[in-house]
């Protein structure tokens, strides 16, 4: 991926600016998505103003569900039995404009000039367009919107008419519109393969009608969900400046309510509509107190002008970007583009997670419905380390959401038949929503996930109070767990072993030994362990109290230790690399290099069983393991994993380049790493897995940052201090990036010669160690180190094929081949497959 995948002659390259030149029908799902405006509670797909054309309509709330129940062709005890998906509440966007009452629709009218764009400044989407009409007039169409950051329940819409040549009759009408299940004349049914990746749809009516209302300037809609109860209530106030006279006719039924403003408009004058929108959600509570809600939301806020709305949201995120921004050197090949990107993918973390304020972060944050609007082990993993290292509150804000789950955690363990808890692989309430228990349930590796993140965030900060408050609870219970899912076996050696289980590699199932889980969920045992003995040592009233609630004993906390310690970890002397899990390496090799790319992603094309087959995985496993609990393995062990497992790594998943390039890049394979690194960066703006139409993947977004910052910065945080071994790629001057550490904001500064550190905001030292020597970074006092290179250069691995003909421990070969995929209407008797035992 050298070249530059954008169309720059559509989306030219700014460095703080995704901008948009010329609209087209093609893309219209990819770009709703791309300029979809959010703050991590309310998300707006970039849907126009005026309604049409569009891929798929939507405004979501973060958590807002509907659930219905999970039909099993053949039940189980312990399966999923409720479906989760997020549902759009009513639509506010919708401000359709008349001129001459011809109506402005995007993809006809006849438009002189367009440009679309979403600042990464303010966060605000604004669009310029001029329409000639086919009477000949010339109009001025401007439009703003802005999801605000600092008033999390306020939508900022703005939509201004100028009339450049000619007098005309124009009309406004602005909307709420229950798009789910109203009518919409516009309305057509979307279509497409089964893809589990998208969300469902639903049976019969969801949003029930509660209540309704128009007033001259308000309008007022609430519902709630047929089946999962919750409500929800959305109003809308309107301003309208004008220097011609108007007139304003409002009406409301239970899926529609609308304010339409006519105006003999002027050559030369403006009709200017401003339009501040309320959203406020429930599990439970009666509509009529959310629309109360909604009313004190625009009474206060409309004291202030849409000036002062996004002058404060500059104002956030103008500190947002003192934390967060990552900055490329201009000597790097095609550094604008680049450097546009990076900004995009942190740009839409904040997004995702600025005002989540104790929501989970979905798979695709609130820019579309893809993967249900669950939430899944990607925040805790790709997203929380961002987090915290940049916005540490807001880390804590998804902890907090993790430990509010423990109680269902709790039950669903003693449903598994496991003390302690066990989160959900997928969910959005805290039930378990994932009906397919080999790819969900088994994923155990979720609960040391969890505590990772939640160990780390402990680490950077030092927050103890949410440790003892919340952090400990959850380390206690699910070290319990794994306690109880393992068991001993004794060979000589006596060893503990984790059986039954499915890693994040979803191409290969409940297994044995999974190497990311066991190494993982000894991790898991070790914080745990630490954090009890912590707690108890330093706040003992603290821990007396919470401890009348766990009945942590001394006999567990030893049998913690020994689980640990005794953790079995596969390794393979024939080979010498780790395999995957017990019975990995019995299975033949899925030669990816002679797989057509028209059968890609697998999961699309070849029934689960036949992938199970094969040495094939999703996404990154036993890599990503290497990354998070690197100082568990030696140099030489990271290096065999990655060339083995690599070429066999489909990447079918957006949630695996990001770690090969890390490790890539650690491990010394730097035309690699630089290749995964631009598919991650651009999974999205170029749409690399044709699936962006349903929202963005914000944990690769999360990924983005570490491969920066962990691949190419070279930073680690093991044991609890951060660590630097740079591998900065060929031709980057410099790089550029900031971490918070216990109050402070260090501003680690890359270049081919050395590494600067610089203590920005706070009065603590940061200790730091580059390639083992330790430096102390005093605030005033920036610490220069000079580097030696940047690591090993080995070039080649993309595009290799797979190990063969390499001997397994037992003396057996491996072979590869590729199953051949028959379109399911010219199915014949299968042949096998072709076989290569070189």
């Amino acid at each position: 991926m050298g070249a530059d995948p954008l169309d720059r002659t559509r989306f030219p390259a700014d460095p703080w600016r995704l901008v948009e030149t010329a609209p087209d029908l093609a893309d219209l799902g990819l770009t709703e998505t791309l300029f979809a405006v959010a703050n991590g509670y309310i998300g707006l797909r970039a849907n126009p103003e005026e309604g049409r054309e569009a891929h798929e309509h939507g405004t979501f709330v973060n958590g807002f569900h509907e659930t219905w129940p999970i039909r099993h062709a053949e039940a189980a005890y312990g399966f999923a039995r409720t479906g989760q998906t997020v549902v759009p509440v009513p639509d506010a966007k919708l401000m359709k404009l008349y001129v001459d009452d011809e109506p402005l629709v995007l993809g006809m009218a006849d438009l002189e000039e367009y440009e679309r764009s979403l600042d990464l400044r303010d966060g605000v989407l604004r669009r310029s367009l001029v329409w000639r009409t086919p009477s000949g007039k010339r109009v001025r169409v401007d439009s703003t919107r802005m999801v605000s950051m600092t008033e999390r329940h306020l939508v900022v819409l703005t939509l201004e008419v100028t009339m450049l040549a000619g007098d005309a009759p124009v009309v406004v009408s602005s909307q709420l519109l229950n798009r789910l299940d109203g009518e919409d004349e516009y309305h057509a049914p979307a279509r497409g393969m089964v893809d589990p990746r998208k969300a469902g749809s639903f049976e019969g009516r969801v949003l029930l009608p509660r209540l309704h209302g128009a007033t001259e300037h308000r309008l007022m809609l609430g519902h709630r969900c047929r089946g999962s109860g919750m409500t929800v209530a959305v109003m809308a106030d309107h301003t309208v400046r004008c220097t011609d006279s108007y007139e304003v006719v409002t009406r409301a039924e239970d899926d529609l309510a609308k304010a339409t403003f006519r105006v003999e408009a002027r050559e030369g004058h403006t009709l200017r509509v401003e339009k501040l929108v309320a959203y406020h959600t429930s599990r439970s509570l009666p509509v009529r107190e959310l629309a109360d809600r909604c009313e004190r939301t625009l009474d206060r806020c409309g004291t202030h002008g849409v000036d002062d709305h996004h002058a404060q949201q500059r104002e956030w995120f103008d500190r947002f970007w003192e934390c967060a921004d990552i900055e490329i050197g201009t000597g790097a090949p095609q550094a604008e583009a680049l450097q546009q990107a990076v900004r995009y993918n942190l740009f839409s973390l904040a997004q995702a997670a600025g005002r989540a304020d104790q929501h989970g972060v979905a798979a695709k944050g609130v820019t579309g419905s893809g993967y249900e609007g669950h939430y899944f082990w990607d925040s805790e993993v790709y997203v929380a380390p961002f987090l915290t290292y940049t916005r540490p509150e807001l880390a804590r804000n998804l902890l907090t959401f993790r430990s509010r789950m423990l109680p269902a955690a709790r039950e669903r363990a003693r449903e598994m038949s496991q003390p302690g808890a066990l989160f959900p692989w997928r969910t959005i309430n805290g039930e378990e929503a994932s009906a397919y228990y080999a790819a969900g349930t088994a994923q155990v590796h979720i609960d040391a996930d969890v505590a990772h993140a939640l160990a780390q965030y402990v680490a950077a900060t030092d927050d103890v109070g949410f440790l003892v408050r919340d952090g400990v609870a959850i380390l206690v219970e699910t070290a319990r767990m794994y306690a109880a899912l393992g068991f001993w076996r004794s060979n000589g050696v006596p060893s503990f072993h984790i059986h039954g289980v499915t890693g994040p590699d979803e191409y290969t199932t409940v297994v044995n030994n999974n190497l990311f889980t066991n190494v993982m969920a000894r991790a898991n045992l070790e914080q745990a362990v630490r954090a009890v003995e912590r707690v108890r040592a330093e706040h003992p009233r603290e821990w007396e109290r919470l401890n009348r609630r766990l009945q942590v004993r001394d006999e567990e906390l030893a049998e913690w230790r020994a689980c640990a310690d005794g953790m079995h970890i596969p390794f393979d002397e024939g080979l010498g690399i780790h395999p995957q899990d017990d019975f990995f390496l019995d299975r033949e090799v899925w030669d990816l290099s002679r797989t057509p790319a028209d059968v890609r992603p697998l999961l699309l094309h070849y029934h689960p069983l036949v992938i199970y087959r094969f040495q094939v995985l999703k996404q990154a496993d036993v890599v990503l393991a290497l990354y998070l609990q690197g100082d568990r393995f030696t140099a030489e062990q990271k290096r065999a994993d990655f060339e083995y497992y690599d070429p066999i790594t489909t990447g079918d998943s957006t949630l695996s380049a990001v770690v090969q390039s890390v490790v890539a890049a650690e491990v010394g394979y730097h035309e690699a790493a630089y290749e995964y690194f631009c598919r991650a960066l651009y999974v999205d703006l170029a749409d690399l897995h044709d699936n962006t139409v349903d929202g963005l993947h914000i944990a690769s977004a999360g990924g983005v940052w570490a491969t920066l910052v962990g691949g190419f910065g070279g930073m680690r945080d093991h044991g609890g201090l951060l660590r630097f071994d740079p591998r900065l790629p060929e031709g980057w001057g410099s790089l550029t990036f900031r971490l918070a550490w216990r109050g402070s904001r260090l501003r680690v500064q890359l270049s081919e010669h050395e590494v600067a550190f610089t203590v920005e905001d706070g009065a603590a030292p940061v200790p730091v160690e580059v390639r083992g020597e330790r430096h102390e970074v005093a605030p005033g006092t920036p610490v220069v180190v000079a580097l030696d290179g940047h690591g090993a250069r080995r070039g080649g691995l993309l595009g290799r094929r797979p190990q063969l003909g390499g001997t397994r421990a037992d003396g057996s070969r491996i072979t590869a081949g590729v199953p051949d995929p028959i379109p399911f209407e010219d199915v014949e008797p299968f042949d096998g497959m072709v076989t290569d035992a070189r």
